[in-house]
């Protein structure tokens, strides 16, 4: 087997991985993944125990156990980017013998779910309302740097919709990647909505935001918000699932993301107090992963 270069597979003193500062007995085979440093600490005050906690950086992890069933639960940060960074590192942890610096013979999948925040881009869906992620829509052009890119994507969708928006050959190429099915059963249910979910590089031009800088194309909400492919609309906007759905189809692992409508972008309305509805959710998934 050939050895990984320190250089590519960067290690801390204590053997630990570089970013995350985890080794292989600090995680759980389900990770709850979310963006915000705090949301770490009120999804774990839910554990009956946690065992283990670390931080560097953005990056927070907290193990323990919910009805008797291990987690992880793990901040990102913001953007594709940070995903790139714990997707690669955890995937790593499992399936790659740190001290020997080689890959394992036998494959580890992981079950990544998401749970986070996000902007609606139909008019009627309300303002806290769950909505799980059939597919993740990349705008950040993260997976186009990794080999057999096309194999995991849809590219008809992609056909269609470049087609339809016209599609500005100035911005990264979009990529259309399906949610675990196995995930999508086992959280998500009739009390939430089903949908198609763009991630974005940016939180202000990349969503059509417009303060003091113009948009390459100010009707591109607009035309996303129309757009039906085999009767399925695009129904938020947020910042991680495409990286997170593409590295872990591509890695063999399961992912899904349920986030949580704080702003509907299309009625210019804005949750009032949205951490009651998160708390809510977050409760609701940790009961369905553990039942």
């Amino acid at each position: 087997m050939q050895k990984i270069e320190e250089s590519e597979l960067i290690l801390n003193k204590d053997g630990s991985i570089f970013h995350l500062h985890l080794l292989p007995e600090n995680i759980a085979d389900t990770i709850i993944l979310v963006g915000d440093q705090d949301r770490v600490d009120m999804i774990s005050s839910y554990f009956e125990k946690v065992e283990f906690k670390v931080q560097n950086r953005e990056f927070r992890t907290h193990t323990g156990y919910y009805n008797k069933k291990r987690i992880t639960v793990l901040s990102t940060g913001i953007g594709t980017d940070n995903i790139d960074i714990v997707l690669n590192e955890l995937d790593a942890i499992v399936n790659i013998d740190l001290k020997q610096r080689v890959v394992k013979k036998e494959h580890k999948s992981l079950n990544f779910v998401r749970i986070g925040t996000s902007g609606a881009l139909q008019e009627d869906i309300p303002v806290d309302t769950p909505v799980i992620s059939e597919m993740a829509i990349g705008f950040d052009g993260l997976l186009n740097f990794y080999q057999n890119r096309d194999k995991i994507s849809n590219l008809e969708m992609e056909r269609e919709f470049t087609e339809y928006v016209n599609w500005n050959d100035k911005l990264a190429k979009p990529y259309f990647v399906k949610a675990s099915e196995q995930l999508l059963k086992k959280v998500g249910g009739t009390d939430m909505r089903k949908g198609l979910t763009i991630s974005a590089p940016g939180f202000y031009a990349p969503q059509g935001r417009l303060l003091r800088l113009p948009t390459v194309d100010p009707e591109l909400n607009s035309k996303i918000s129309k757009f039906t492919y085999q009767t399925k609309k695009i129904t938020n906007f947020e910042m991680e699932s495409s990286a997170i759905y593409g590295l872990s189809k591509l890695l063999g692992h399961n992912a899904v993301t349920v986030c949580n409508i704080i702003a509907n972008r299309i009625r210019k309305e804005y949750s009032a107090d949205y951490k009651i509805a998160m708390e809510k959710l977050v409760v609701k998934i940790l009961d369905r992963l553990t039942s």
